[in-house]
């Protein structure tokens, strides 16, 4: 790429204000930094990341974090998302499960769904937390 070429390129991106690009990154940054909460079994944080209209329609019981406490994450392995459109995206991910107090090991796939909210800058989890009740 010449220099010319290269300068347009920035100036096309320096005025448009790259929305895909910063889209991009915060998606990479939110997918990872769920992707952390659920390695390390912190529930609690990853419930940040769930859409707060989904929260309201199916609400996270006592019952339900008692369960997350019940197994240990032993794997998350994440597939590249798929864009739908520009404000949302899916993600199919398998999560390997320990029980901790029989140390049966299983795993489950875990179908997410991410819609960008351009008000909040955030994308949210629409899917909700994985269900680990599923065999």
């Amino acid at each position: 790429m010449s220099v010319r070429s290269a300068l347009l390129v920035f100036a096309l991106f320096a005025l448009t204000g790259c929305p895909v690009k910063d889209n991009a990154l915060l998606l990479e940054d939110t997918l990872s930094g769920y992707g952390a909460a659920i390695r390390w079994g912190r529930m609690e944080d990853a419930l940040g990341f769930v859409d707060p209209e989904t929260l309201n329609k199916h609400p996270v019981t006592a019952l339900d974090l008692a369960r997350y406490q019940q197994v240990q994450v032993s794997a998350y392995s994440d597939s590249p998302p798929v864009h739908i459109n520009d404000n949302e995206v899916s993600q199919i991910v398998e999560i390997g499960l320990v029980n901790i107090n029989t140390q049966a090991a299983r795993s489950i796939v875990d179908k997410q769904r991410w819609r960008y909210d351009a008000k909040a800058n955030r994308w949210w989890l629409v899917s909700g937390l994985p269900d680990i009740t599923a065999h």
